[in-house]
């Protein structure tokens, strides 16, 4: 039996169009549009039919950098697979892209299968992984390329967090070399983690402890020193390169400049660097704790750098770097040694509307808001036109968006599963009404009606972005 539903006379929104259309979902995909009214949308029957009269319907969501269950400085993210794909669904995201981690001394294959283990039927939204290289050698080199034939066909590598994730330019440029022969994606965590591991111990001999010295010790320039070196290792090795997490002026305009001559380079920033600042690290009482992430919150003032990059899409993507941390007991660990403080924000609930918030603000248009947060992320690491858009034959991933409503962000109401908002209090307009994935309800009139189990793993094409 197929079963059909019918959103009507919401306006549609995607990345290249806006129209008052009806739209037929048929097993799970989207069947046909029609401009609402005329006769072909008055000839659509459904069993189901969803009045989105005064509303927009959008993508859903792609959120293509969270980490659920991640280990980190001794704890784990709060939030799991089957609590951070709920939350993600009530803020509108119906696809998220995870990062399965290669512990050193072991293979990509054990960490991708730990993290299968971990999605696996916990999930209410489809998901996708990337990799994270953490050991470059000949047999992980190997690996690359039966990972890209199962679908996971974009791997990060860090210049930071030596001891742990890093790799050196060696390595970098091995695992680029490689990507550019079978098609792969390297993102890029772009800071130099051996200089600020030196600022770091610098600081703390002179008892420099407090959260706001987290900011001080990454700072913008070694952002950008970094971002610089991978783009030009990117181009020795003939490679594309995606920058993940940009947050500082300086780190944009190295972008700019690689997209000024022709390279293959990307850049994604996050909510937290267009909303938040250096004054959200200096909370006193241990509460600016709750800010510390890596790339760091940076002054004010690089806020009006990125919001232009994003209108000159030499940033393209908006994602969370969702990585959640409870204030009691996990940052915490931190009291007295901000290098104690697991790195990390909640944020998967929040994006599409702080991104809505731009749109009402005049930062962003309505169809740049979808294709920075639906359309690009899903071009950019293969979902397209599965995912990101509304058309036939893409998934029925559709939110009915009402743009009026106005909320409060708080951690009483958010459904992440972490003990603070770090937009408590922020007022916002526009707010998720109902939220399908794959045809199926999971948010359904601000009412969960998902459940784990629901989301799948989705095997991704390479990036759409390359020839």
């Amino acid at each position: 039996m197929s079963s059909r539903t019918l959103v009507r006379g919401g306006l549609v929104i995607t990345a290249s169009d806006e129209i008052h259309a009806d739209v037929l979902i048929e097993d799970g995909r989207i069947a046909a549009l029609a401009v609402t009214g005329t006769p072909a949308a008055e000839a659509f029957t459904a069993e189901r039919v969803i009045d989105a009269a005064g509303k927009y319907v959008i993508p859903g969501g792609v959120d293509a950098h969270t980490h659920m269950e991640l280990p980190f400085g001794g704890t784990f993210a709060s939030d799991t697979f089957e609590t951070g794909t709920r939350a993600a669904a009530w803020g509108g995201t119906t696809t998220i892209v995870d990062f399965a981690v290669q512990s050193v001394g072991h293979t990509l294959r054990e960490g991708l299968d730990t993290w299968h283990a971990k999605a696996e039927g916990n999930c209410a939204i489809d998901y996708g992984f990337h990799m994270i290289v953490s050991d470059v050698n000949e047999e992980t080199l190997k690996e690359m390329d039966l990972l890209i034939e199962e679908g996971v066909t974009s791997f990060k590598q860090f210049m930071a967090y030596p001891g742990v994730f890093y790799s050196d330019d060696g390595q970098i440029l091995r695992a680029m070399q490689r990507s550019a022969e079978n098609g792969g994606l390297i993102m890029m965590h772009a800071e130099n983690g051996i200089a600020i591991d030196v600022l770091v111990e610098q600081a703390l001999a002179r008892g420099e402890t407090d959260p706001r010295y987290h900011g001080e010790v990454r700072k913008a320039l070694l952002e950008a020193e970094a971002t610089h070196r991978a783009i030009r290792l990117a181009q020795v090795a003939g490679a594309p390169l995606y920058v993940v997490h940009v947050s500082a002026a300086e780190a944009v305009a190295e972008l700019a400049r690689a997209r000024d001559e022709g390279l293959n380079v990307f850049g994604e920033t996050c909510p937290q660097y267009l909303f938040l600042s250096t004054d959200n690290l200096a909370e006193p009482d241990f509460e600016g704790a709750k800010y510390v992430c890596s790339t760091p919150l940076r002054p004010k003032e690089h806020q009006a750098a990125l919001w232009r990059g994003l209108r000159t899409n030499d940033l393209q993507v908006v994602s969370t770097d969702h990585c959640p941390f409870c204030f009691v007991g996990q940052k915490e660990l931190g009291r007295g040694d901000f290098s104690k403080i697991p790195n990390g924000l909640p944020g998967v609930e929040n994006r599409m509307d702080l991104l809505h918030q731009a749109v009402v603000d005049g930062h962003i248009s309505r169809r740049r808001w979808i294709e920075i947060a639906c359309a690009t992320p899903a071009r950019m690491f293969g979902l397209y036109p599965t995912k990101g858009t509304i058309a036939p034959g893409a998934d029925a991933d559709i939110v009915i968006y009402d743009p009026h409503a106005e909320q409060i962000m708080s951690a009483e109401t958010h459904h992440m599963n972490v003990d603070y908002s770090a937009y408590e209090g922020k007022r916002t307009t526009g707010r998720v009404e109902t939220v399908l994935s794959r045809g199926e309800p999971v948010i359904t009139e601000r009412e969960y009606t998902g459940h784990a189990g629901h989301g799948v793993y989705t095997p991704r094409s390479t990036c759409q972005y390359l020839d």
